[in-house]
């Protein structure tokens, strides 16, 4: 089986929360579901991850335009500080 996109994933863990919200499930169901829901919640913040790394900024020239290369906007590499905000 291939593995599930952000939206399949985050889909399922619905699905999930779902069930063991609304009926009585037996331990053994219960124990399967909270394990399937950790490996889907890795996934996701796995793909979470990789999306903020291909994030990109638009670069402005000091009066606000955007910087044009070749006719397209000049791009950067999304990045955090230590601080946690970005640059």
């Amino acid at each position: 089986m291939s593995t599930p996109s952000f939206e399949e994933a985050y889909s399922r863990l619905e699905q999930i929360l779902a069930k063991m919200n609304g009926s009585s499930l037996a331990l053994d169901d219960s124990i399967s579901l909270y394990a399937e829901a950790e490996q889907l919640i890795s996934l996701c913040n796995q793909k979470l991850t990789e999306a903020e790394g291909k994030i990109e900024k638009l670069l402005k020239k000091e009066n606000g335009e955007l910087l044009l290369q070749d006719g397209k906007p000049v791009t950067e590499l999304f990045s955090t500080s230590t601080n946690g905000s970005a640059t």
